[in-house]
């Protein structure tokens, strides 16, 4: 993330395309749907290889950008306002890009266009913003392929029925009761998502630190054996 993001409370994509950087006030009031709505956005195969089999849909053969299409007509219907500043997916509609014949969507209203790169653009700041991976491994061969299929959808299978659990507010009772965050319960509601985050790592690295330090102090780590960013304990 560049150095002004920190500070954002909006990522403008580009002039039609504006993304919300919310608080957690804002997020913990919709938890649920907002993460629920982002994982559908930055969705890869990998992460729904379930539902594209179902589907009869070999999620090695297919990209990030046909899956969003796939998921579109369900994104359209939802409440996105906490993603996106005043952009409303209902608006959009398919087209052919009659430069390279590839589809894209556009809003016929305003000429609004959403193609590969662009989604794309949208996935890496959410991604950075709220530290997710991308999930875009490859099974070796096809029995592999089966084998993982099987396997997540036994494990979905497990949570199907689990109530939701706030991860932030998890999140919230760590930071809050550790000695390097001055923040409390009321007053961390006012950070945004990405200064949260940001906090949330730099804690855990300068805890991390600061066991070396111990470990190196009492002769358990040896330090000539460190990777030298271990011994930086400010974030990049």
């Amino acid at each position: 993330m560049g150095k002004s993001t920190l500070y954002e409370t909006k990522h403008k994509i580009n002039d039609y395309i504006t993304i919300r950087v919310p608080t957690l006030k804002e997020i913990i009031e919709n938890e649920d749907d907002y993460y629920g709505n982002i994982a559908l956005i930055v969705a890869t195969p990998y992460d729904m290889m379930v539902q594209l089999d179902d589907m009869k849909i070999d999620f090695t053969k297919i990209n990030d950008w046909d899956l969003f299409c796939l998921l579109f007509n369900e994104l359209r219907t939802r409440d996105l306002s906490l993603i996106f500043d005043g952009l409303n997916l209902g608006d959009f509609v398919f087209a052919e890009n009659k430069q390279n014949g590839n589809i894209i969507l556009v809003n016929p209203k305003t000429g609004a266009k959403i193609d590969r790169a662009i989604h794309d653009q949208i996935c890496r700041y959410l991604r950075s913003a709220l530290r997710l991976q991308k999930n875009e491994k490859k099974p070796a061969n096809e029995e592999a392929r089966k084998f993982l299929i099987e396997r997540t959808r036994k494990k979905m299978m497990r949570h199907k029925n689990q109530l939701f659990e706030s991860q932030i507010e998890k999140y919230i009772v760590a930071l809050v009761n550790t000695a390097e965050f001055p923040y409390t319960y009321e007053s961390v509601l006012g950070l945004t998502i990405n200064q949260f985050y940001a906090s949330l790592h730099q804690i855990i690295r300068k805890i991390k630190y600061d066991n070396l330090m111990i470990g190196c102090y009492a002769g358990t780590v040896n330090m000539k054996e460190l990777d030298q960013n271990e011994l930086n304990w400010i974030s990049n």
